[in-house]
């Protein structure tokens, strides 16, 4: 199925040209004895080759779900793509074969995972795991795979490459596990690279180097970067454009310097606000209020009102933009601005 032209929206990441990825209206839940959890409610964005997305958010908010499911990933049951299309290079994955995605899945879209010791296989060597890609999707020999997985070992910055490809993910640092990752991840030149959280449990130091890894491989191949990741500050490094995401939906999206300046959506000002600033000493931290919904019972309305200082309810409301029962669709707020707040304009003060 071929993609609809959607070109004349004005939506966020449109300076970047024709994007090879786009989610439309995904819908994901989990079907459990205990009731049915909405994980993904409806997401929507795009992505062009050369353009890195930041996709934040609370734990439990989505965004690793809908990352798997783009990669086909899902467990299934439990889980279930109940609506929506992934349009890659404008194909629908979801109306291809089980054989077509994974001709795409590897090649075309691949993933970095946030925990790089539970991803690799530990009775395999990561010179073996790294050639599995060439054997399989370009049947090369062993002997062959081996010496490409030492050029990529080598090129993710691995040291003393040709002599550790035969080594066990175990005997690696954190951080060189995850240079692993990446290289299996690039192996085939993906043109959209997805990272889930790929500096998690690393210190500071090796997360500057593996983004700084990350921007440089994507300087020299243009492959478009989804940057799935709750660290504000990584953010503000990397990203172009940001979708924020809570209770399963995307909640605002424009460029890193529009949201980060200017928040048009409560909740994205709240994690911006809950960040720590240097120049704030003995201050205190403003985290937000409450706890996220659970997503198998999600409130009416606007999903943030229970913890959003700035809902309005009752007769404080205007017609149709009650936030207790009204639910704010995302909309175009401002410029390449888009948020799901019935008072953003007014807060952006548009």
């Amino acid at each position: 199925m071929t993609r609809p032209d959607l070109s004349t929206s004005p939506v966020p990441g449109a300076a970047f040209g024709t994007p090879v990825l786009e989610v439309d209206d995904l819908h994901v839940e989990f079907r459990t004895r205990s009731g049915v959890v909405n994980a993904v409610n409806g997401i929507s964005y795009s992505l062009a080759e050369g353009e890195t997305l930041a996709v934040l958010g609370e734990s439990g908010s989505g965004k690793s779900v809908s990352a798997q499911a783009i990669m086909g990933i899902l467990d299934s049951p439990p889980a279930v793509i109940t609506g929506g299309g992934i349009y890659f290079q404008g194909e629908d994955l979801l109306k291809q074969s089980p054989e077509e995605q994974r001709k795409v899945r590897g090649p075309g879209i691949s993933m970095i995972f946030q925990d790089a010791l539970s991803s690799l296989n530990p009775v395999y060597s990561v010179g073996y795991q790294i050639g599995e890609m060439f054997r399989a999707h370009r049947g090369m020999s062993k002997r062959d795979a081996k010496k490409h997985a030492i050029e990529l070992m080598d090129r993710v910055r691995i040291p003393a490459a040709a002599s550790r490809v035969d080594d066990y993910p175990h005997q690696f640092s954190g951080g060189m596990r995850q240079r692993v990752m990446i290289a299996m991840a690039i192996a085939l030149d993906p043109r959209v690279l997805i990272a889930d959280e790929p500096t998690t449990a690393l210190d500071v130091t090796v997360q500057a180097q593996v983004m700084d890894l990350l921007k440089d491989l994507q300087r020299d191949t243009g492959m478009g970067l989804v940057l799935i990741t709750h660290d504000l500050g990584v953010v503000n490094e990397v990203a172009d454009n940001v979708a924020v995401m809570y209770a399963g939906r995307i909640v605002e999206r424009g460029t890193v310097d529009d949201v980060f300046g200017n928040p048009a959506h409560p909740y994205t000002d709240g994690l911006m606000s809950s960040v720590p600033q240097v120049e704030a000493k003995g201050g205190r931290l403003q985290p937000i209020v409450g706890q996220p919904p659970n997503l198998a019972a999600i409130p009416s309305g606007c999903p943030f009102h229970p913890r959003c200082s700035r809902r309005r309810l009752g007769a404080a409301a205007a017609p149709g933009r009650e936030c207790a029962t009204d639910v704010p669709p995302l909309r175009l707020v401002a410029p390449g601005r888009e948020a799901a707040c019935h008072y953003s304009e007014e807060v952006l003060g548009v």
